[in-house]
């Protein structure tokens, strides 16, 4: 019994501490299940209360900050995506344009509408922003520069306004001398008929909408549809007067606008611009003035014949035959070398009031001496400044014969050099304001010819919209003809109010 008993005591302690063990295990795991519970719950806590400190935070700063306002609030433009045929199409089929001669501009059309580079600067010109620009060109200058707005959009709800890149001097040119003016007008009614289906049409009936135009506006403005008649008759197409054109020169109704001329000049950093005038400030100028351009003698009593016999009359004078054989005014570096050594450059009307040698005097530091109000003073209001004697020399002339032999000497002998500087300084400080920088780049702190077109359109729109917000006809007075741009009368008259 004792044997007995004394063996099945170990058996039942064996047994014993087996249960121990198991129960000991049990309880170990069960308290470390409780404990990674309790641990992923105090976790979470104290996540959730870290999200909410951080919540409070940003809302703190949110409350507390103002929204970064929007830079092109106001600025934003939509371009048209129009037909090829309104624009590309005439680029491929560059052949066929002319600017009135046997001259292809497939060669201007290179470096997105700036022309070749010029080589061979013979110390005249500065770097390598130069290029042989055609005035033409405009429109496909001010298209490339457009790509590269910044402020350009895609919804066309937040647009202050639209911009229609037609090629509308490229494509007239093509039929400027067609007699069927169907064919004349064919482009400019299919595309205000295109314009007219789209669906920003409707928001304004046009009014916001804009398009280049790189020739006289006048060229667009045939009043009769007689086939001897000039032009096409795109400007008095019902939709197309809801429409502003930018070209070269205004007509005399009140939504054609003057922008400058491109010049020979495209810089594509700030820098080149500040050393370009500092250089133009330094030039010295042995001519007193100097006129650049062709005669007219097939027009009786013409204003350019005076300016010419009074120019190779005088000692001081400096002649630029551009009717001549070797034809110096197509050379860039040549009529750039005569005006930046003249003190005052002749600019009176020509073939139109207009004139692109003012802004590339201008761009060479020489004071325009102007003879009519409608070649600048009434053009380019948004480059030029409202009081003309700041920059330039008026010769008022409201009859030929009335300009006698050795006048405009006489009268430029009587400016003091002091009142010259003055002057001068003011022609340098508009060099920004006619020139088209580069497409290819951006200046930074100047405003180009190009800004200042767009800020203009923009401002005028808004002013349409100010108008309708007053409940009043926008139409009235915005495709109205106005007669002051060429009337001496009542351009002095406007001039001292």
């Amino acid at each position: 019994m004792i044997q007995k008993t004394a063996m099945e005591k170990p058996a039942t302690t064996t047994t014993t501490t087996r249960k121990c063990s198991q129960e000991a295990w049990l309880a170990f795991f069960t308290c470390l299940a409780l404990f990674s519970v309790l641990l992923c719950f105090d976790y979470s806590a104290l996540v959730g209360v870290a999200d909410k400190r951080v919540n409070l935070v940003l809302n703190k700063k949110t409350k507390n900050s103002t929204p970064e306002p929007d830079f092109c609030s106001g600025k934003y433009v939509y371009v048209h995506d129009l037909p090829r045929r309104f624009n590309y199409d005439l680029l491929e089929n560059c052949r066929l344009l002319t600017r009135g001669t046997d001259n292809s501009m497939c060669p201007y059309l290179k470096n997105q509408g700036l022309g070749p580079e010029i080589d061979g600067f013979e110390g005249v010109l500065s770097n390598k922003s130069w290029f042989s620009t055609n005035q033409f060109m405009l429109e496909v200058i001010f298209h490339n520069k457009m790509k590269h707005y910044r402020c350009l959009t895609k919804d066309s709800s937040l647009a202050s306004a639209v911009f229609v890149p037609f090629y509308a001097g490229l494509d007239v040119s093509l039929r400027l001398w067609d007699p069927n003016i169907s064919v004349r007008d064919s482009s400019a009614r299919d595309l205000v008929g295109w314009l007219s289906r789209q669906p920003e049409w409707r928001r304004m009936w046009g009014r916001d909408h804009f398009l280049i135009a790189g020739r006289i506006s006048w060229d667009f403005r045939r009043q009769t549809d007689n086939s001897s008649d000039w032009g096409s008759k795109l400007r008095f197409l019902p939709e197309s007067m809801n429409m502003s054109m930018l070209s070269v020169e205004g007509s005399s109704w009140r939504n054609d606008y003057a922008i400058p001329y491109p010049t020979y000049f495209h810089p594509a950093e700030d820098r080149m611009v500040y050393e370009w005038q500092d250089r133009m400030r330094s030039m010295s100028r042995p001519y007193l003035f100097t006129f650049a351009g062709a005669p007219r003698p097939e027009i009786a009593n013409s204003m350019r014949g005076k300016v010419i016999d009074q120019c190779q009359t005088s000692r001081s004078c400096r002649f630029i035959d551009c009717g001549s054989v070797e034809n110096s005014c197509s050379n860039p570096v040549s009529v750039m070398k005569v005006f930046q050594s003249s003190v005052y450059c002749l600019q009176p009307p020509g073939d139109s009031y207009t004139r692109r040698s003012t802004f590339d005097s201008i761009l060479a530091g020489c004071i325009p001496v102007f003879f009519h109000p409608g070649t600048a003073y009434s053009q380019y209001l948004w480059h030029f400044p409202k009081n003309y004697t700041k920059y330039s020399v008026y010769i008022p002339v409201r009859d030929v014969k009335n300009l006698r032999d050795g006048d405009i000497e006489k009268v430029l002998l009587g400016i003091s050099k002091e009142e010259e500087k003055v002057m001068r300084e003011e022609v340098v400080r508009l060099i920004p304001k006619i020139i088209y920088a580069d497409p290819r780049s951006r200046l930074e702190s100047l405003e180009d010819a190009f800004d200042l077109a767009v800020k203009g359109v923009i401002e005028r729109v808004e002013e349409v919209r100010r108008v309708i917000r007053e409940g009043k006809d926008p139409s009235v007075g915005f495709a109205e003809e106005d007669d002051y741009k060429y009337t001496f009368a009542d351009w002095y008259k406007r001039l001292k109010n």
